[in-house]
């Protein structure tokens, strides 16, 4: 059975996908790559790829979806199947570039905490009975992470390259998810990959945002068994 790699969001660990290594890891090896010891991601592709396996199926989440067009870039002989969760393959707007720097700055200051809470997490969930338990969890992962994680993320999403080329030439079985309520890779971006890839598949969750791993997880579970199975 083909091993699954699963790639983090941003300042996100394994436990993103404590539901999905729950249901689907009993008869399957599944590998949680970390993508923070890299500051661009073509380092960070390479770096999965040296630790992988010859051959195996390939999910990330946001930073993680981008990390993985990466490595369909570098080496996509290697990926037998791929599902790309709450992402963008477009290289960042200047607007959104030009905002890195000081976040940057603040948790280089000791600041990590604050810019989570006021910059990034307001913008990833849905407004739901779990939301409160799943922006803790967001802040555990992201300050057991740290401010040196946060920095070299930071520059590789800043000077990424657009992977939009890449996705054309694609010809894997291929899962879009998305929550319906994302705004920060929208449903609209991944009808533009649904564009791009041939033959993929697009899921959108209801009642989640940017985190649909834990904020619907049978849901999210369910599509990616569908996935692995095709």
């Amino acid at each position: 059975m083909t091993p699954l790699v699963l790639l983090p969001g941003m300042m996100c660990d394994g436990r993103l996908f404590g539901p999905q290594i729950a249901a689907l890891g009993l008869n399957r090896a599944m590998h949680l790559a970390p993508i923070g010891g890299h500051a661009t991601t073509a380092e960070l592709a390479r770096d999965v790829l040296a630790h992988a396996p010859p051959r195996f199926a390939l999910a990330g989440l946001s930073m993680g979806g981008i990390v993985a067009m990466e490595i369909i870039h570098q080496a996509p002989e290697r990926v037998e199947r791929l599902a790309l969760l709450d992402t963008n393959p477009r290289a960042e707007l200047p607007e959104v570039q030009a905002r890195r720097a000081p976040q940057i700055e603040k948790a280089e200051n000791g600041r990590l905490r604050e810019v989570m809470r006021d910059e990034m997490k307001p913008n990833y969930l849905f407004e739901g009975p779990e939301k409160q338990r799943i922006l803790d969890l967001c802040m555990d992962m992201a300050m057991d992470l740290g401010p040196k994680v946060f920095m070299r993320q930071s520059l590789a999403l800043r000077d990424r390259p657009d992977r939009q080329e890449t996705l054309r030439h694609l010809r894997v079985p291929t899962l879009l998810l998305c929550g319906a309520e994302d705004r920060l890779c929208p449903v609209e971006r991944h009808h533009l990959l649904h564009d791009l890839i041939p033959g993929s598949r697009l899921e959108v969750v209801p009642n989640a945002a940017h985190l649909p791993t834990l904020e619907q997880p049978d849901a999210t579970n369910a599509a990616l068994a569908r996935w692995l199975e095709e």
